[in-house]
């Protein structure tokens, strides 16, 4: 280890909050103006430690007698040899003593996408919001027009996605060390946008085709986008660990879809979302051929001697159960 040396001050994720140049060993740390290093901490001594080579040439870390003590990995010591990732808290306040020498990581590959940043994408995020909270307005508006249902809606949408967009800028913040809340309005509307797409082309689909899966199993593809939406939030937040969170939430949409499945077999007994497909569109969007009078009852024929039979083994049953009581 070579001089100079640097004492860091770290935040509760590890960052970085202040560095401080150090020319020569021993290395005094305290709350006292004669230190090498201030550590503007109520909760520090005067003079509470210092860091100085011990026979071996390797750096320790003594505390110098005081009321709180050294704390490493959550267990108070007098004594520490310091390697350049030794964290260790004084008071309240976490830092670590690197040498000149110290090696860094490699350069991270920028994966930021500087060029959607700023107001743009977050206009296009809050309109997308917008049109998509009015047009859900209008499209189940079954009244006569009042401009006051369509204002609330797009101010309850748009309120919705600042809160929740914020929270994420927060989080960025925090985390990626800045806001970005433009980006989170922008992937909370393409999210919002797409479910609803989906939803709507679906439907229309299922109604004109017949494809009665797109109905009964149409939560699954909407968990699915939510996924997708939660994973480009996670990755605006930390985008070289976007493998990671591309795990992650490809396990919460398992997680999350296989609940449902449970959920639906517990409240009726079948797998999919609705017994029946309750979409009801004009018929001119009809493709499929429609089943003829004869063809239903045919299958309602079908269906009552399947529930006659169970339903006289039933009686069977309890029959045979009184006689044997």
């Amino acid at each position: 280890m070579s001089a100079p040396y640097f004492v860091e001050t770290l935040a509760r994720n590890g960052d970085v909050l202040h560095r401080h140049k150090v020319d020569a060993l021993p290395i005094r740390l305290g709350r006292g103006y004669d230190n090498d290093f201030i550590v503007d901490d109520a909760h520090c001594a005067a003079r509470h430690a210092i860091v100085e080579a011990d026979e071996d040439g390797q750096l320790v870390m003594r505390d110098l007698g005081s009321k709180n003590g050294m704390v490493h990995r959550g267990k108070r010591t007098s004594r520490l040899v310091v390697g350049g990732d030794t964290v260790v808290r004084l008071g309240h306040t976490t830092l670590r003593v690197r040498p000149a020498d110290f090696p860094v990581p490699a350069e991270q590959l920028d994966r930021t996408r500087h060029s959607w940043e700023g107001g743009m994408p977050g206009l296009v995020g809050l309109f997308l919001i917008g049109v998509v909270s009015v047009f859900t307005v209008w499209l189940n508006d079954t009244q006569s027009f009042q401009l006051i249902r369509y204002l609330q809606a797009l101010a309850y949408g748009i309120g919705a996605s600042v809160v929740w967009s914020g929270a994420w800028a927060f989080a960025n913040r925090l985390f990626g060390r800045h806001a970005r809340l433009g980006r989170h309005l922008f992937i909370f509307g393409c999210g919002l946008a797409a479910i609803t797409v989906f939803k709507l082309v679906s439907s229309a689909l299922a109604y004109a085709f017949s494809f009665e899966m797109l109905t009964r199993y149409g939560s699954h593809v909407a968990i699915m986008l939510a996924a997708g939406m939660l994973y480009f939030h996670l990755s605006t937040v930390k985008p070289n660990t976007s493998r990671r969170f591309a795990i992650v939430c490809v396990v919460l949409a398992l997680l999350g879809s296989g609940l449902t499945l449970i959920s639906n077999e517990q409240r009726s007994g079948r797998l999919g979302d609705e017994l029946y497909m309750s979409v009801l569109m004009p018929p001119a969007m009809r493709v499929a051929k429609d089943h003829n009078v004869d063809e239903f009852m045919g299958k309602v024929n079908a269906m009552k001697a399947k529930l006659d039979a169970e339903r006289i083994k039933k009686v069977k049953d309890q029959a045979a159960a009184d006689d044997d009581d």
